[in-house]
């Protein structure tokens, strides 16, 4: 299937014009913006370490490579250009004054180097050229730089001055022509054919001293990189264009290809992309756009995350900017790790790599801020030594400096961050990973997670805890308080996470084969962790977003980007379908939070939408991301440009698709009735396993799992205990199996039962003490929670009259109870409708309408419910 994004015009040359328009090339070592103009071709360069401190800047572009022609745009025919993500091939082809011209750009990540050919149809005249941007003798940030040709080759060198960033590149070109060098530029005269590589190289070295070392001018060792751009560029010459381009292709093939996704259209459209999408905004919705969207995001983590270089930022490998947004930084209360969230699930598990070795760089930093922050913070669990209290994270992080938490953020930081090791393993199952890596990282975590909370009333609470970026108050100025509380449910969720993810490994590993000095650690997470009290119900039937809350939204925005109460949901576990109370009550809060958002929030809403198992609002969630915060390149659009909406787009989608986070595989567990038929290859599911499906009208029809690890796989789908599969499973009910696999098996299984869904029970009511009724005429099964309970108790069974009295009493004795309807016999996880009542006063409720409609003015305000729970 030929995935292309495809255009009819060039894209402005301007920084609208990069940011809508242009086409992202990349090998991670830098990025390229391919803009297609017809006479100045403009390929803008990003390299990850020209960088300013972020108060100065943060990263800087790195180049600008244009190429002249002579040819009149406005007498231009048959104009296309587009990027060709199975290859990683960027392309323009036009015909003008008598000339078919064609261009094609890639940047390999075997050599290093971004190249291009171009051909004409006669011999042409044109120049290349290299520009440094942003020069500037600012104080400060002092960029200085010069730029020269010689024979076939232009050459630049610089420095940044804030950091003592020493920079080099060079733009070489073989041609069928003749090549004049003058004045910094090379003139091409009598060509039809012109290869060029360009390479470049900085005095960066991703190391410990980077971060630790407190004078910028001392961050880095003072040597020329231009020998390394000079052998990079020898390197990359000594091959043809022909094999240079066929290498690239084979290292892209070698990771895009693992996973395919087909959901009913495979043709190119003949529409080109930009109106594709300006379609599917208007409601047309392009199957083509949807699989396309989700393959460009696994094409930008492979352009712009590889092993041996800098992870992805904000913006992934791509900036055209003198002040990029937000310095694009490595920001860790959510947007970084969302940027891996696809990694491991659609098969890219290398490209963490790159984030791996940032880690392992700003480690002692990162130890030498945990220790600080305890003996600020809760200084009668600090410790002298020397990494005694682990390591940790906070926000705004770059390539030159970490922080530590505060300010909008908490400690719960470090638990997300330290979630992705935890996947690292749980997704490869390589017990290396395992002892090597996650264990190491998640036991160093809990050292630090075990200190910053303190026993209030038998709970283990976050001492300092903060929702991320969720304000107190902003109503009437320039003015932003962020909430400061204790034990939000952010930080308590993101350290039960890491506590129970670290018991998980020492579990694998076994406590005899470990460390003794480790056993105190471990000992104090068995005794803290079922005290965390992650997750709270509130008056609304919420997660409640802090402890202190009745009602949703009493804190901060109503519709706030972040949804960090959410976090046990999605990345984490302890929201799930085994603590149904807690699910039901996220989707609640997921309501109340709206579907509309900036890019990345809605990336990250699609994700937690597909842990609940609603394929309908799931898609809902993708269209409003696509239609809505997508840019005519498809980049996110926050806005401004921010690629990690990108990245939770493709990890939203997969996650509707396959999950395996509650110890089974599930295929299509989210699967919305708009993508009738369709099909995927190789997902990737927890234990080591890749999985492919095949389905009709809804219903799978084949499921095929790789097992590369050798674990034993449990698959939950519909009538599966009942499917074809030539392999010994057990058959625990109709709906599950388990077997046994080798690594390195393949187990088919076909011929599943089609299955029905069924009606889903709504529109239950209820007054106080307990008084239900409920618009669904078929019979239902009636279930209950008290407070914060995880779990349902069944109260009633097979109900037919649409009302029911509750005479039990438990509501004098709880704060909020909640009722469930379910059809009868599906169980306490399935889908049905909830309510809740508390303990509300009319004045209560009536301040709570005027505060939230006060708090709110200014950012579109926000809609209160009608019934709140009287």
């Amino acid at each position: 299937m030929e995935l292309k994004l495809r255009y009819n015009r060039p894209a402005p040359d301007n920084e609208e014009g990069w940011e809508r328009y242009s086409m992202p090339i990349g090998n991670s070592y830098t990025g390229g913006n391919v803009f297609g103009g017809v006479n100045r071709e403009r390929i803008q360069v990003t390299e990850n370490s020209t960088e300013n401190p972020g108060h100065l800047g943060g990263l800087n572009s790195f180049a600008d490579l244009y190429f002249r022609f002579p040819h009149d745009e406005d007498a231009v025919q048959n104009y296309e250009r587009g990027l060709d993500i199975g290859r990683a091939l960027a392309y323009v082809r036009y015909d003008a004054d008598g000339v078919h011209v064609e261009r094609e750009y890639f940047a390999s990540y075997p050599d290093r180097s971004i190249a291009g050919r171009i051909t004409t149809s006669t011999p042409v005249t044109l120049t290349a050229e290299v520009k440094i941007p942003f020069l500037t003798e600012e104080e400060g940030r002092e960029k200085r730089g010069e730029v020269t040709a010689a024979g076939n080759t232009i050459t630049m060198t610089g420095i940044m001055c804030a950091y003592r960033v020493r920079f080099a590149a060079q733009l070489t070109v073989r041609t069928n022509g003749t090549v004049c060098a003058e004045n910094g530029q090379l003139t091409i005269t009598g060509a039809t054919e012109t290869d060029f590589i360009f390479c470049g190289a900085t005095n960066y070295e991703l190391r410990p001293e980077v971060f630790t070392e407190p004078d910028n001018h001392k961050k880095l060792r003072d040597f020329d990189p231009l020998p390394i751009a000079e052998q990079i560029t020898a390197a990359a010459s000594g091959y043809s264009y022909e094999t240079l381009r066929e290498r690239h292709e084979a290292d892209h093939r070698a990771l895009f290809d693992r996973v395919s996704l087909d959901l009913g259209e495979t043709d190119v459209p003949e529409v080109m992309t930009d109106k594709l999408l300006e379609e599917y905004s208007a409601g047309t919705q392009s199957r083509y756009l949807e699989v396309l969207y989700f393959q460009f995001g696994r094409y930008l983590l492979i352009a712009s995350s590889r092993p041996g270089c800098l992870p992805a930022n904000l913006q992934g490998v791509w900036n055209c900017h003198d002040r990029s947004p937000w310095g694009s930084g490595y920001w860790h209360n959510i947007n970084v790790q969302m940027n891996y969230w696809p990694a491991f699930v659609t098969g890219l598990a290398e490209t963490f790599d790159a984030y791996l070795d940032y880690y392992l760089a700003f480690r002692p930093q990162a130890e030498t801020f945990a220790s600080d922050y305890i003996r600020n913070t809760v200084p009668e669990n600090a410790s002298d030594l020397l990494g005694d209290c682990g390591w940790t994270i906070g926000t705004g992080n770059y390539s030159y400096m970490i922080s530590g938490p505060g300010g909008h953020s908490g400690p719960g930081t470090g638990g997300l961050t330290s979630k992705l090791f935890w996947e690292y393993y749980a997704f490869t199952a390589d017990k290396n990973v395992l002892r090597n890596i996650t264990y190491p990282a998640l036991l160093a975590m809990a050292k630090f997670l075990c200190r910053v909370v303190r026993d209030y009333d038998g709970l283990y609470l976050s001492v300092f805890s903060a929702s991320p970026e969720q304000i107190l108050s902003n109503q009437w100025g320039n003015h932003v308080q962020y909430y400061h509380t204790v034990g939000c449910g952010f930080d308590q969720q993101m350290i039960w996470e890491n506590g129970m993810d670290l018991l998980r490994c020492v579990d694998l590993l076994g406590e005899d084969t470990l460390p003794p000095e480790d056993l105190d650690v471990i000992r104090t997470v068995r005794e803290q962790i079922d005290r965390y009290d992650p997750v709270q119900v509130g008056w609304s039937g919420q997660i409640k977003e802090y402890r202190e809350e009745h009602f949703y939204g009493e804190v901060g925005e109503f519709r706030h980007r972040h949804i960090s109460q959410l976090v046990g949901l999605y990345p984490g576990t302890s929201i799930r379908n085994e603590t149904p109370v807690w699910l039901d009550a996220a989707k609640v809060s997921l309501d109340l939070r709206s579907d509309e958002s900036t890019g990345w929030a809605l990336a990250h809403r699609l994700n937690t939408w597909a842990r609940t198992g609603d394929g309908n609002r799931s898609h809902k969630l993708f269209a409003n991301l696509l239609g809505k915060r997508t840019l005519p390149n498809l980049w996110d659009f926050h806005p401004p440009f921010q690629i990690d909406g990108n990245f939770g787009g493709t990890s939203g989608v997969a996650e509707m698709l396959i999950q395996s986070h509650e110890s089974c595989i599930r295929p299509l567990p989210s699967l919305p009735d708009a993508w009738t038929d369709g099909a995927y290859t190789g997902l990737a599911a927890r234990g080591g396993f890749t999985v492919d499906v095949s389905w009709k009208n809804g219903c799978a029809r084949t499921i095929t799992v790789h097992s590369a690890a050798g674990e034993d796989c449990r698959i939950e789908y519909p009538g599966i205990g009942k499917a074809v599969f030539a392999f010994p499973a057990e058959r625990p009910d109709d709906d599950h199996i388990v077997f046994a696999t080798e690594a390195g098996g393949i187990y088919a299984i076909t011929d599943i039962p089609v299955w029905e869904k069924k009606p889903v029970p709504t529109g239950l009511r209820a007054s106080r003490p307990g008084i239900l009724s409920w618009d669904f005429a078929e019979a239902v099964d009636i279930w209950r929670a008290a407070d914060s309970s995880p779990v349902y108790e069944k109260i009633a069974q097979g109900i037919t009259d649409q009302t029911y009295t509750d005479a039990s009493g438990i509501y004098d004795r709880a704060e909020t109870v909640t009722y469930k309807i379910t059809r009868a016999g599906a169980g306490s996880s399935a889908p049905g409708a909830c309510v809740t009542l508390n303990h509300s006063t009319e004045l209560e409720r009536m301040r709570y309408r005027y505060w939230v409609k006060q708090v709110n003015m200014p950012c579109g305000g926000a809609t209160v419910p009608e019934y709140l729970g009287e």
